[in-house]
């Protein structure tokens, strides 16, 4: 090999790197690293880089969120929790997770909605309307953990229910949207007026005036994947009260008519009826009956805090496909 054979083969070294470069440089490390099953070293000598830098360079793409650490959990682990959910409350399908040991009602929401990105992205997602709870807090957990599914049908994703909370929770629910929309390789489809408003006159109004609010509301007849939230009748920060949102004195008033708990903002009572009232002139949203006519509609929820309004969700068949956690599982099956 002669000298300039010598020189040819030489990695040559890097020119220095601008402001905008290490973000690509990272993505370019993760994939030769997670993708291609390069070794470090190898990386770093392809690169003209240091070991170390390599390392380091892996590191900051997990914390910056280029690289995502899925964990596949194993059908079966509670076979026969599951198994029995379903035949004691006509279930579709349960899904049952261990979670956080000694985690409150906030550790059992952030883990199952982990739980539930890991069982969408790793099983196919036959649904061409994908109805979303943008403001569910175990759904946000959701959409922010999970990768693109294995296989999706959807056409779109249409949000279940119009803005509540305060704007900083409206902004994060449109991203989340479009976020999923983005995953499944649907369109999104927003709804982009108050939640809750103050009259039913108000309601009427609001949706004249606006053809994709509209067209939004119209999308939910279509609804074959609806992933809806089950709540108490409380207010749970960040949501406030009043912030296209029901009042305390409204919670209260539906509590007094035999609501436990509420599917996106429509009240049910214990034994799984429906609580209806004047209360629903005021919801720009999914009702109750455009629930039960979805080929399936899934809900994440858990805790002690829950325990009611899971129940009569599931008894009046407003949710046919659960996600939940053993402790849940277990006081919903010594329920008589």
């Amino acid at each position: 090999m002669n000298a300039d054979d010598s020189r040819s083969t030489r990695l040559a070294r890097p020119e220095p790197l601008t402001e905008g470069e290490p973000r690509r440089l990272m993505a370019k490390v993760a994939w030769m690293y997670h993708v291609r099953g390069m070794k470090q070293g190898e990386i770093a000598g392809r690169l003209g880089l240091s070991q170390s830098r390599v390392s380091r360079l892996l590191e900051t793409a997990v914390a910056a969120g280029i690289v995502r650490t899925t964990v596949v959990v194993p059908d079966g682990l509670h076979a026969e929790l599951e198994e029995r959910l379903e035949a004691r409350y006509g279930l579709r399908e349960a899904h049952v997770f261990d979670v956080g040991d000694g985690a409150d009602d906030t550790g059992v929401v952030s883990d199952l909605g982990r739980m539930l990105a890991s069982r969408l992205e790793s099983n196919p997602l036959e649904a061409e309307v994908i109805g979303f709870t943008s403001w569910s807090r175990s759904l946000r957990e959701t959409v922010g953990s999970m990768n693109q599914p294995s296989q999706s049908s959807a056409k779109y994703v249409v949000e279940l229910l119009g803005d509540v909370g305060p704007p900083t929770v409206q902004h994060q629910a449109a991203q989340l949207t479009q976020q999923l929309a983005a995953l499944t390789g649907a369109e999104p489809r927003f709804l982009r007026v108050p939640g809750v408003v103050s009259s039913a006159e108000v309601r009427q109004a609001l949706l004249d005036r606006d053809a994709h609010a509209r067209e939004a509301l119209a999308l939910l007849d279509r609804v074959d994947l609806a992933l809806v939230g089950i709540g108490t009748c409380e207010i749970v920060p960040p949501l406030q009260a009043g912030d296209n949102f029901f009042t305390t004195e409204q919670f209260e008033y539906a509590r007094s008519l035999g609501a436990v708990g509420q599917v996106n903002l429509r009240f049910i009572a214990a034994d799984g009826s429906p609580v209806f009232s004047e209360l629903d002139e005021l919801i720009v949203g999914v009702t109750l009956e455009q629930l039960k006519r979805c080929q399936r509609t899934l809900a994440v929820a858990g805790g002690p805090s829950k325990y009611p309004a899971i129940k009569a969700a599931v008894l009046g068949g407003f949710v046919n496909t659960l996600i939940t956690d053993a402790g849940t599982a277990r006081h919903l099956l010594s329920e008589t």
